[in-house]
């Protein structure tokens, strides 16, 4: 079986299992975007509830958050965890987009993929995690995110050696898929779902909807 046709059977035994997902939470661009650098290193449900307080304090906008000071800022995003870090990442991003943007979003649009991505990965704290789920979450670009969990489902029905880095990964995915959104949306969400539930570190195979595939249980 190709590389191509493994995945088209990955996607299609996931999709019947677990069907759409809906992601990327977030009520628009700006939202998604905070909620992907508040993601990193923490469970969404703790990134619902810093959103949450920003929502509370009326806060959750570019220009509220870029006039913030930011112990305020760290304070209300306590919640995600490393808050003071992330305050800055928050911080560094928002002066990215007022400096060179004029804080408006609508004026990033304009970019390329490619432009814009290295853009982001110029931002201090952006890392090519949260710089796809950017450019795939908010701004509809077709680049496959990919995570730990990726990783491990790859890993373990042998799409990809251990030693493979996140480009290579990636470029597994993007060369064997329809280069589509709406597809590699829904292929990384699917991926996270069997990854949260069955794919963990120690693999909990009876039952996971790839089962009947060839793989390989170690932990990774």
């Amino acid at each position: 079986m190709s590389t191509r046709e493994q995945l088209d059977e990955i996607y299609k035994l996931l999709f019947e299992r677990f069907g759409p997902q809906h992601w990327w939470p977030g009520d628009n661009q700006f939202e998604i975007i905070i909620g992907a650098i508040l993601t990193q290193n923490t469970s969404w449900t703790n990134v619902e509830k810093a959103i949450n307080n920003l929502k509370t304090a009326d806060a959750l906008s570019a220009d509220a958050l870029y006039k913030m000071d930011i112990d305020s800022l760290a304070a209300l995003i306590k919640p995600a965890g490393y808050f003071n870090v992330k305050a800055k990442r928050l911080k560094n991003f928002l002066a990215w987009l007022f400096e060179d943007y004029d804080g408006k979003l609508e004026n990033v649009e304009q970019l390329s993929t490619q432009r814009l991505r290295e853009e982001l990965l110029n931002i201090k704290g952006v890392g090519n995690e949260t710089a796809d789920s950017i450019l795939l979450y908010a701004f509809e670009r077709p680049i496959f995110v990919v995570d730990a969990y990726t990783a491990r489902v790859a890993i373990r029905h042998g799409l990809i050696g251990t030693g493979c880095d996140y480009e290579q990964l990636q470029q597994t995915f993007q060369s064997n898929l329809i280069d589509d959104v709406k597809t590699f949306n829904e292929f990384h969400a699917l991926l996270v779902k069997v990854g949260n539930e069955y794919c963990k570190p120690k693999a909990r195979c009876e039952g996971c909807p790839l089962e009947q595939l060839p793989h390989n249980p170690e932990p990774i």
